[in-house]
């Protein structure tokens, strides 16, 4: 493609050299240049892209997007410099890959917790209902079958357009994503035309980036801000940010909720480890999830296939045969009735839903064991308040390392330890082998006890110093039950 189509969608501040040069790929990581490819600067978190300008052109760019040109140019390249390099990259990236989502229809789904669960729901039922689609979350990218790894809940714009690109050209009918507010704030999805965006709740997290609640709040709403008016926005009204989401947006508004007049209307009739009964909408429907935050979810996908034309009594059908999404509440059970949920509850608020949906099950017939952590180089403001949590609705609780990242476990776990009282601690230990944590806390269940593992969930590993060792919660837990 040519240079100057390639950079159609944006307006540079200046030219300096030919436009009219053949590109043949573009990217951020002067680390993946190739002979012909566009770099484009990016002002970074960690690093400054201008700082590898030099780096690229000797790896073969032949075009640089800049804000602000290097001391020495390059004669054989042309330099774009514009205003806003990381608002560019998006918008670079979209044009390069024939603009992908002109061809298929995207739902992105944001909020703090429910993105994994929703976004995956939406792409099992719709493939079940016959169609190719595409996912791209935080445990897997998939284009329809196929799966792709993924190290970032959003990509960065390049491959991100490229995932789309390629879902588009392998006859991707929909495609679902999630949207991280760090995503909306670094403009990854600039570019991409959303059929549809689903709001789930907005709790304390990634404070380490945002700083405040409000920055973080506000990164979520750009991305309803952003939605068109041929697209529609499903909002949680049980959150008390979920009307402030959509106040700006072009986009159709619907709501969800399981306590109020809304849209889309959700009430629990029964449930059991087995799965809950629901009435959503007048109608009655059997899964096999359970908790009110997994009905809060299952009602979002309701509303999203509704708005994306389907018949709710198709939806509803196949609502009843999906399943829990891998590390979501995912339980493992002993031969002698001990039920162990492993689930990816990294914040307060989702240890207080999965601990919640585990009482309103249990009913007060068994004791609830918590064993919990909390990630390194990440906000330490919600250490203390997930330990205080955790003893708030746990008989026991251990409190272990998590991915420590490059930090120290024990100084992790003393961060959570100073948000308990004297009283609090008569029922909890902490071990920082987590492995010895999930040992211990089988080992002093009995039965009609629940386990609950939380922080990593669907992770096959842990972070230490920069290495990834495989660790599986669920795998340790099989192990100890002797189970399959």
């Amino acid at each position: 493609m040519k240079l100057k189509e390639v950079i159609s969608k944006i307006s540079p501040v200046e030219i300096i050299g030919n436009a009219d040069i053949n590109i043949t790929g573009v990217n951020i990581d002067s680390r993946q240049i190739k002979a012909g490819h566009l770099f484009v600067a990016v002002k970074g978190t960690q690093a400054d892209g201008h700082n590898y300008i030099g780096k690229a052109i000797e790896l073969g760019a032949t075009a640089i997007i800049c804000e602000t040109l290097p001391a020495e140019t390059n004669e054989s390249v042309t330099y774009v410099v514009v205003k806003d390099s990381e608002d560019s990259v998006g918008k670079v990236a979209t044009t390069f890959y024939g603009d992908p989502t002109s061809k298929l229809d995207l739902v992105g789904v944001t909020g703090t917790n429910g993105k994994t669960t929703i976004a995956t729901l939406l792409y099992n039922m719709f493939r079940k209902m016959g169609y190719k689609v595409g996912l791209i979350s935080t445990v897997c990218n998939y284009i329809d079958g196929e799966e792709i790894p993924t190290d970032h809940t959003t990509p960065d714009p390049i491959t991100l357009n490229a995932l789309l690109g390629r879902m588009a050209d392998e006859g991707c009918r929909y495609a679902f994503m999630e949207v991280s507010s760090h995503s909306v704030a670094q403009k990854r999805i600039g570019g991409l035309k959303f059929k549809g965006g689903i709001f789930t709740n907005l709790t304390r997290d990634h404070l380490d980036y945002h700083k405040t609640v409000e920055n973080y709040r506000d990164a979520k709403k750009g991305f309803f801000d952003g939605l068109g008016k041929d697209a529609f926005a499903v909002t949680n009204l049980d959150d008390k940010n979920g009307m402030v989401m959509v106040q700006n947006t072009k986009a159709t508004v619907k709501t969800y909720s399981l306590r109020t007049m809304a849209d889309f209307k959700c009430k629990i009739l029964e449930q059991s480890f087995e799965g809950m009964y629901l009435d959503i909408n007048g109608k009655e429907v059997s899964v096999t999830f359970i908790g009110k935050f997994n009905a809060s979810n299952l009602l979002a996908v309701y509303g999203a296939a509704c708005m994306l034309g389907k018949k709710p009594e198709e939806v509803l059908l196949i609502l009843s045969t999906l399943r829990s999404v891998n590390g979501r509440f995912d339980a493992v059970r002993s031969k002698e009735g001990v039920t162990a949920i492993v689930d990816y509850a990294h914040t307060p608020d989702a240890l207080v839903n999965v601990l919640g949906a585990i009482h309103g099950v249990l009913d007060g017939k068994g004791e609830v064991i918590t064993v919990v952590g909390a990630g390194g180089n990440r906000d330490k403001g919600k250490r203390p308040i997930m330990a205080q949590e955790s003893v708030k609705q746990s008989d026991k609780v251990i409190i272990t390392s998590d991915n420590p990242r490059f930090e120290e476990p024990q100084d992790i776990i003393n961060d959570m330890l100073a948000g308990l009282s004297t009283d609090d601690m008569r029922k909890v230990i902490s071990i920082v082998d987590r492995k010895e944590a999930i040992r211990t806390a089988c080992m002093i269940a009995k039965p009609g006890d629940v386990i609950l593992v939380a922080g990593k969930g669907h992770e096959n590993y842990q972070d230490v110093k920069g290495v990834k060792h495989h660790f599986d919660d669920k795998e340790i837990l099989r192990e100890v039950f002797q189970v399959d």
